[in-house]
Formats: structure tokens, C-alpha cells, sequence
């Protein structure tokens, strides 16, 4: 094994595990001494390649948006020829479905735009770009087969569903942590009752109380 080839190992090591305490604790509760005694990994070689549970942490995001939008990307191609509505609905499925099977990085992911450290704002800004692109992207092209309210401007209605999309991440969230059932079914039937609501509103048009 080359010297190259050590160092490569030496740092998915560190990151697998990085990856398993941030995934399971959040960013709060994790040192880089914990990551160290959980693993078995010498302070020298944690030091020698990672200088702070930051750098750490933002690895871990990094490879987490990295990895969601190559699933993304992989599996979206499908959602083009879906009626607008179901293409809203499984566009977000599909990210959470990618988290069924990578619950790790659902942390992670969750931690990083839900509750950030305050000090990692930017930085995590900077990472989530790519993956903000391409959901904008999606947004827009759905967007123009969408028949729109009058004189309702279309960036407009492209923020507020890219809007939309934390607010369904948030409910689901909610509804793991009272113990509801969150497989893909019912997250089904949560989403589409959830964007029904988004997108037609609760109340008849007129006086809500009437």
C-alpha cells in the first residue's frame, strides 16, 4: 500500500467515524476526544488531518449534500413527465427516502438546516449551494407547467415552494418525534395532505369565519 493510499484510508477511517457520532449525537455532543475513544483513533493521526470538531462537522455536511444530490440526480429523471402536483410531492419523497437509507447523514442534514451552529452559518451556506441550485432548478421547470393564480408572479410562487419544502421537512419531523409512523406509505399521505393545504389554502375564498 502506498504512502497515498494509507493517508486516503487513514481519513475515511476518521471520517466513517465522525460520520457515526455526529449521525447519532448531533453536533453538540460530539469532541474530537469522543470521536478518538469511541473508535480507537490516536489523537496523533486525528490531529495530523483535522485540526477541530468544526472542520469535522463541515466534512460530514459536505459529503452529505454531496451524496443527497447525486441520488438526486439519479432517481429525478423520472419526475418530468409527472403531473406538477405529484412531481412536488415525490421530488421531496425522494429525498426522504434517500434518508431512510442513509439515517446518518438524516441527522447531519437536519442539524445543518434546521439548527446550525451559529458560528458555521456561512460555511454551511457555501456547501448547501449546489443542492439549493438544483432544487431551484426543479422548482422553475415545474413551475412554468403549473397553471398559476392571476397576476401571481412566478418567482414568487418558485420561492414559496422552495419555502414549502422546509416546511414539510419540519412537519415530518414533528410527526418522528410524537412517535407517529413515518414510513415512505404514510409519509406519503402526510406530504399530500400537507400540500394540499400549502398550495390551496385552508379556508374558502371570503371571510374565513363566515
Amino acid at each position: 500500500m502506498t504512502q497515498e493510499e494509507r493517508q486516503k484510508r487513514s481519513k475515511e477511517t476518521i471520517y466513517q467515524a465522525a460520520l457515526e457520532e455526529f449521525g447519532a449525537n448531533g453536533y453538540d455532543h460530539v469532541t474530537m476526544e469522543s470521536i478518538c475513544s469511541r473508535h480507537r483513533i490516536s489523537k496523533g493521526m486525528m490531529y495530523h488531518y483535522y485540526s477541530s470538531r468544526d472542520e469535522l462537522f463541515l466534512l460530514c455536511v459536505e459529503r452529505t449534500f454531496s451524496d443527497l444530490k447525486t441520488y438526486i440526480e439519479q432517481n429525478g429523471d423520472q419526475l418530468a413527465e409527472k403531473p406538477p402536483l405529484d412531481a412536488i410531492r415525490d421530488f421531496f419523497l425522494l429525498r426522504e427516502g434517500y434518508f431512510q437509507l442513509h439515517p446518518q447523514q438524516k441527522m447531519i442534514f437536519e442539524t445543518a438546516m434546521l439548527h446550525p451552529p451559529r458560528h458555521l452559518g456561512e460555511e454551511i451556506r457555501s456547501l448547501r449551494a449546489p443542492i439549493r441550485s438544483l432544487n431551484r432548478q426543479f422548482i422553475s421547470r415545474l413551475i412554468k407547467r403549473m397553471s398559476l393564480r392571476p397576476g401571481l408572479d412566478p418567482d414568487k410562487a418558485a420561492r414559496y415552494l422552495e419555502e414549502a419544502q422546509s416546511f414539510l421537512q419540519n412537519s415530518l419531523k414533528s410527526y418522528q418525534e410524537h412517535g407517529d409512523e413515518t414510513d415512505i406509505s404514510s409519509m406519503l399521505e402526510i406530504v399530500e395532505e400537507l400540500l394540499d393545504m400549502i398550495l390551496f389554502g385552508v379556508f374558502q375564498p371570503g371571510n374565513p369565519s363566515d
